[in-house]
């Protein structure tokens, strides 16, 4: 049995020759995934968008699922190996819907990638009464695993990898109150959980997966610039961030600092495809390699400029984050191989 990365006993780097400035093809090169079938959930734009070609390009089978069929048609348009499914990761019908269809296939599911997220969004809240950014940047994802449980078995060493953030450095889990019912709502902070809920569930998840060969990571892509995730993004956070000037105008020296798009999916699919990772599952990883504990001891420091709290990474927290999304979306999600 693999050792687990509880209070991030894992996260050391490993040295995996790649750099932040590495990109998609750089990592992918040499890679086969002929005969692999991966899905990757907003995977017709950005990011995702990046991380289909690449995948693609590999030989894999890709099913993108997708709020809007129109659109990923338009950006998937003539690229090989790509089916396009509908789901709405804020409905859980939809995700319900999706998972089954999936199933319905018999196929092994050997990557699924849940990289589709929203960023410093208004409040809003699903059907279930959940803060929108946790239940798109995190609950969903819980549901459709669960959801897609015995094809990710039957790859016989899948993996599954969740696009968290540096950002989940801005908050812990607030056990008490997730969805802001009791105080004030502040969209960095609902950001910062969702991505908290993400590094607590790969650990939880890898743990409960392993001996039936499914591992989890969390990945953070990198601070990247030129895709839609803030368009909803108020200005004055914006430039509290330094993107933007006090006159509203991008900052072109802090702009060129950030990540393209290619060099923020090659940590993706470096965890989905390398195998230095074979045995080593629940880590958060960064700039295409393992990334190393945060310099603070907590959430309570401050963000730091790179690696992962090891307050995220809680073994405790997950098992009861784990209960809480189980009575959350109705799913007993107990992995059995």
């Amino acid at each position: 049995m693999e050792q687990t990365n509880d209070n991030g006993a894992l996260q050391k780097p490993l040295g995996s020759g790649f750099s932040a400035t590495s990109t998609a093809r750089e990592v992918m090169q040499g890679i086969s995934l002929a005969g692999k079938v991966a899905i990757v959930t907003g995977g017709y734009t950005g990011l995702g968008l990046e991380t289909t070609n690449a995948l693609a390009a590999a030989g894999a089978t890709v099913v993108v699922p997708a709020r809007t069929l129109a659109k990923a048609r338009e950006n998937l348009a003539g690229v090989a190996n790509v089916e396009l499914a509908e789901m709405d990761l804020l409905n859980p019908d939809s995700v319900d819907a999706f998972a089954a269809a999936f199933l319905a296939s018999g196929r092994p599911l050997h990557l699924l990638i849940h990289n589709a997220g929203i960023m410093f969004v208004p409040l809003r809240r699903n059907s279930r009464g959940v803060e929108s950014q946790l239940a798109t940047n995190y609950l969903a994802p819980f549901q459709l695993t669960a959801r897609v449980w015995e094809a990710l078995k039957k790859a016989k060493g899948a993996r599954v990898i969740n696009v968290s953030s540096l950002g989940h450095q801005f908050a812990p889990f607030d056990f008490d109150d997730p969805n802001f019912n009791h105080r004030a709502y502040e969209t960095l902070l609902a950001y910062g959980q969702s991505k908290t809920a993400l590094n607590l569930f790969s650990l939880e998840l890898d743990t409960r997966a392993e001996p039936c060969g499914v591992s989890a990571y969390a990945v953070h892509p990198g601070n990247i610039w030129g895709t839609e995730l803030l368009r909803e993004a108020p200005l004055a956070l914006l430039q509290q961030f330094g993107f933007y000037d006090a006159e509203g105008r991008e900052v072109p020296a802090v702009i060129a600092s950030l990540k393209t798009i290619p060099q923020g999916a090659a940590t993706t699919l470096w965890c989905a495809t390398s195998p230095l990772l074979n045995g080593i599952g629940g880590v958060y990883c960064e700039d295409a390699d393992i990334a190393p504990l945060a310099r603070g001891a907590g959430f309570s420091e401050g963000v730091q400029s790179a690696g992962v709290l090891a307050d995220s990474l809680n073994p405790d927290a997950a098992k009861r984050l784990w209960q809480v999304s189980e009575a959350w979306t109705g799913v007993s999600f107990t992995p059995a191989c």
